[in-house]
């Protein structure tokens, strides 16, 4: 017997973007030593693989995983085609609402291609597929009741649609083009910061972001209360009306692939700014999400428990030893808590 609609708790986090599947190959060697500088003109290079593995990916469903694990029931937003039903059913035992994903008749689900090499450096290329139909998802119903809208890379008619909705239905938006800043014009890129509450993404995006935009890293800083860039292997950095916290990696053991990583980062950050944890505890949150997945091979293949997330906590920042408990990621933050920390985030001493 289902439950009631009025007994089903509303999600605090929508995310909207990319689901797709990852075929990941990895390179034993450099993209360096084969790319000739003077020869890009003709560019023509092939590389032999030795792995290459089929898993459940995409942006907004990386995020919504990790959310997951983290004790939250976020609601994904996208499409599916004849091939997403078990990846929707591993997604919904874990408690992810699934209701906003449409179904695309005689359309696959999207497809990301990534080569990895052994240093870290990635080529990708992506296959929307049943993506293309997901601006017709109307997310403003969902907006007025969230306390955080995610609008990830997806199709760009998407992403503009459901940034404006956000914003318009008076959730907090979390911006982050990701690897779409590449595709985004200049223009839906300033319009998307100009709504957000927060910008996401590496410091190369931001570069790209300045190119198109004229914004550099300070002046949407300036425009935004939350600001998060990651810098990879050196850390990252938080920035929250006027704070500033550098937060260093969670040590990986060892790093395996670097797809994903990101995304759990993103997870990890939303489960911080829901239950109101000071900037410095919430990026070592993140940074421990990101090193989970990162230890991998795929963006959804990690997991752990409640208590086995602290305990690593506690090891990898015995500076911050205690300032998490296993309690408040076995189920969602309260949404009591929610609403008071859309506000600020509290300080812990």
């Amino acid at each position: 017997m289902s439950a009631e609609p009025s007994s089903i708790p509303k999600p605090a986090i929508a995310i909207s973007g990319s689901l797709a599947f990852d075929h990941i190959m990895n390179f034993p060697g450099t993209f360096r030593d084969h790319i000739l500088p003077d020869k890009v003109h003709v560019l023509s290079i092939s590389f032999l693989f030795d792995s290459l593995r089929r898993q459940r990916g995409g942006v907004a469903g990386n995020i919504a995983y990790s959310l997951a694990l983290l004790g939250e029931h976020p609601a994904l937003i996208g499409a599916g085609g004849t091939d997403f039903a078990e990846y929707r059913d591993v997604l919904a035992q874990l408690g992810v609402d699934t209701s906003l994903v449409l179904d695309v008749p005689d359309e696959l689900t999207g497809s990301s291609f990534m080569i990895t090499d052994m240093t870290g450096n990635q080529i990708a290329g992506f296959y929307p597929g049943a993506s293309v139909v997901a601006d017709s998802i109307r997310v403003s119903e969902i907006a007025e009741s969230c306390t955080y809208g995610v609008v990830g890379p997806t199709t760009i008619e998407a992403m503009r649609r459901h940034a404006a909705e956000f914003a318009a239905g008076g959730c907090r938006l979390v911006y982050d083009p990701s690897q779409q800043v590449i595709s985004v014009s200049g223009e839906d890129l300033a319009a998307g910061i100009a709504s957000a509450w927060a910008v996401i993404g590496s410091d190369y995006e931001f570069a790209v972001i300045e190119r198109k935009t004229g914004l550099t890293i300070d002046d949407i800083a300036a425009r935004v209360e939350l600001l998060g860039v990651t810098y990879g292997e050196n850390g990252s950095e938080l920035r929250y009306n006027g704070e500033t916290a550098r937060i260093p990696i969670a040590v990986a053991n060892p790093v395996v692939d670097p797809t994903g990583g990101g995304d759990a980062y993103r997870a990890g950050l939303l489960k911080g700014m829901l239950l109101g944890w000071d900037l410095a505890t919430t990026g070592r949150v993140a940074s421990l999400a990101a090193t989970y997945a990162i230890e991998h091979h795929g963006p959804q293949e990690h997991a752990y428990t409640p208590v086995d997330f602290v305990r690593r906590f506690d090891r990898s920042y015995p500076d911050f030893a205690g300032r998490i408990s296993s309690q408040e990621l076995e189920r969602p933050a309260p949404r009591s808590r929610c609403e008071e920390t859309s506000v600020s985030i509290e300080k812990r001493s």
